[in-house]
């Protein structure tokens, strides 16, 4: 049984989407319906949730995006998306996967929905507030040489540079110069320039 991505070309899908062709990977590509599709009983079995992207390995079903950035690089690791385990920048790696997964997309999510996190909250949430995660971003994204492990591309590159590519696209987060010089690292790679690009313009 091949792999099965359960996706919407609106949504994060995308995302896996692009890391699937990064890693040379075959899949077969489910569209599922917002609202409709996604909420049927069938597919309720699947995610719980009732969104997408899912994907299922067999009898594998992962249904949340760092941790399916991670089970695909080290399912097809031979094609270098993962530092190795006894690389010391697998820690890095993995900080950057639950960083996005986590505290950056809590905090922007408390911006969209204009939740303000008051300075006595800030002790009681683990990220603080949105200014807290925007501030470690930029700091961490000055280190990147040019990615976020360093000279090796990895799929926590394929998660953060799609986020923060979508952000400033929706006029979500403001611009800094180490974000805009991340992305054009993460731009430059020969896969962006597919038919379904999320960087499409």
């Amino acid at each position: 049984m091949g792999l099965k991505l359960y996706t919407n070309a609106q949504s994060r899908g995308l995302v896996i989407e692009w890391l699937l062709i990064e890693l040379g990977a075959e899949f077969e590509k489910i569209e599922l319906a917002f609202y409709t599709e996604m909420k049927s009983e069938s597919y309720l079995k699947i995610n719980p949730f009732g969104k997408v992207p899912t994907l299922v390995d067999g009898d594998i079903v992962i249904y949340e995006m760092a941790a399916i950035c991670a089970y695909l690089a080290d399912k097809f690791f031979d094609q270098g998306l993962a530092p190795a385990l006894d690389d010391p920048k697998r820690g890095l790696y993995y900080r950057w996967l639950l960083f996005a997964a986590g505290p950056w997309d809590a905090a922007n999510s408390d911006r969209a929905l204009k939740v303000e996190i008051a300075d006595e909250q800030k002790k009681h949430i683990g990220y603080g507030n949105f200014q807290d995660t925007y501030t470690a971003l930029i700091q961490g994204l000055e280190q990147a040489q040019p990615y976020l492990c360093g000279e090796q591309f990895t799929a926590a590159d394929v998660f953060v540079g799609s986020m923060l590519f979508w952000q400033l696209k929706m006029a979500e987060i403001e611009s800094h110069p180490a974000i805009e010089k991340y992305l054009d690292a993460v731009k430059s790679r020969k896969n962006l320039k597919n038919p379904q690009s999320l960087f499409a313009e």
